[in-house]
């Protein structure tokens, strides 16, 4: 391969490194936070932040502040500069932790992270973000949950294949009530992942030729926790 080939697919790479469809799921976080209230002067905390899909949609909005974390450094680099805020900080982590304050963040999102994630880390996870969040702030997350239909297919695909790859964790929803409740969340809602519940201002694009028009939806399931 050529030197200016293997330039050029680097940032692709890196965004596919996230599970494709970079923009498209970008806007719809992005619209879906907006829905759910946030506003110029809110503090955004995107662990597993990857490659930057959410904070390239957030970067134009000068009023929002932003933590990015992530695991790889070369996705955190991406984010960085494809996000193009030096106002924003971005942090490699090792450890199930949320390096920020106590009581500081407006919302805190785990997009496709406890997908991949034993349920005791997505437990300390939230535990770290209750500590963060102010009172009444939110976190948002997706996840997986064998009472959706599509969900099965990911789920199929790990039973089927030979090859050992990551971890596709599915959660059940009394799972995630609990876990609410022993860290001092309250369930405020949840969200099919194969029903459109996201409003959306504009036509969002997929990689496979097909749209979306009015209301979106991530594929996976959401569920939104308010601090108590």
């Amino acid at each position: 391969m050529r030197l200016e080939q293997s330039s050029l697919s680097k940032a692709e790479a890196m965004r596919l490194a996230v599970g494709g469809e970079f923009e498209a799921i970008g806007k719809l976080e992005y619209y879906l936070l907006r829905s759910l209230g946030l506003s110029d002067g809110h503090l955004v905390i995107d662990v597993g932040c990857g490659s930057g899909r959410l904070a390239v949609q957030l970067a134009s909005c000068s009023g929002i502040k932003y933590v990015g974390t992530d695991v790889v450094p070369s996705l955190l680099d991406t984010a960085r500069s494809l996000s193009g805020r030096s106002d924003w900080q971005f942090h490699l982590v090792e450890d199930l932790i949320i390096p920020c304050q106590d009581n500081s963040a407006d919302f805190v999102t785990f997009f496709s992270v406890f997908t991949h994630l034993p349920h005791e880390a997505s437990f300390k996870y939230l535990i770290e973000a209750a500590r963060c969040l102010k009172p009444r702030g939110l976190v948002v997350a997706s996840f997986l949950e064998f009472r959706i239909p599509c969900h099965w297919d990911t789920f199929m695909g790990s039973v089927l294949s030979d090859a050992p790859g990551q971890l596709n964790q599915f959660i059940d929803r009394d799972a995630v009530k609990a876990w609410a409740d022993h860290c001092g969340l309250a369930i405020e809602t949840f969200f099919d992942g194969d029903k459109p519940h996201i409003p959306i201002p504009e036509e969002i694009h997929w990689e496979n030729g097909t749209s979306m028009k009015s209301l979106g939806n991530l594929g996976q399931s959401v569920v939104v926790l308010r601090k108590t």
